[in-house]
């Protein structure tokens, strides 16, 4: 996995890790479109939380884009470190997620996170925090909009209208299937918007949420579920 920048000090305080994220946002790259959907690998990122045993569980599985079949899969888990702060909940999950990524073999391709990118007061959500630290290329796809505001897309597959701050547009609401709730797709790192909408649309052919989404999710519950059973047998 290629590594663009390795800081991964877990800061204890709010204004640390605000200074991390104005650190890190200066490493964004926005300007190169990322790679063709349907070509190459995806990987579907995704945690889960036992707040009670300070418990985070991480996964990423890897599908083939032109499939959306799994090549591979990778879980890790870990204490959590940091307080649950808006805005700052990608210090809670990075160090984890990116023990889920290093224990690939394969090369994830493009990542796909179950959250926002730009699409964050600070511009810096967990899919651009891991896209800098990392240097893949990366996406955020979330299932509601944050702070921001939207007019509702067109009810047919495909559609979208902008997600805008202001008059800043920081992502888009995309109709991932007739008549469904749209998802919240922003970018990460090294991906136009454009190509991350028209990535989100490959990767959910027949549900709302991407594939890469739906197997993250159900494997990094299963491995909280196996790590908080441990953790019971050990009492």
């Amino acid at each position: 996995m290629p590594t663009a920048h390795t800081r991964t000090e877990r800061p204890t305080t709010e204004a640390e890790a605000r200074a991390i994220q104005d650190e890190l946002r200066a490493r964004v790259i926005l300007d190169e479109s990322g790679p063709p959907p349907g070509t190459g690998h995806v990987t579907g990122v995704d945690v889960a939380y036992d707040d009670e045993r300070d418990l985070v569980a991480a996964a990423a599985v890897v599908l083939d884009a032109a499939t959306l079949k799994v090549v591979e899969e990778a879980t890790a888990t870990g204490r959590i470190t940091f307080p649950y702060v808006p805005g700052l909940l990608a210090f809670r999950e990075i160090p984890t997620v990116l023990d889920a990524l290093k224990s690939l073999r394969a090369d994830p391709g493009l990542v796909v996170c179950d959250g926002y990118g730009r699409a964050h007061p600070r511009r810096f959500g967990l899919a651009t925090h891991l896209g800098v630290l990392t240097g893949l290329p990366t996406i955020g796809v979330a299932k509601n909009p944050f702070t921001f505001a939207y007019e509702e897309p067109g009810a047919s597959r495909g559609s979208t209208s902008p997600l805008l701050d202001g008059t800043e547009e920081v992502g888009r609401a995309v109709r991932t299937q007739d008549g469904v709730k749209p998802v919240f797709v922003s970018v990460g790192h090294r991906v136009t918007l454009d190509r991350a909408v028209a990535h989100t649309l490959r990767l959910a052919p027949r549900y709302r949420l991407p594939e890469t989404t739906r197997h993250a999710d159900a494997l990094c519950r299963s491995a909280l579920r196996t790590a908080t059973d441990r953790l019971r047998a050990c009492l």
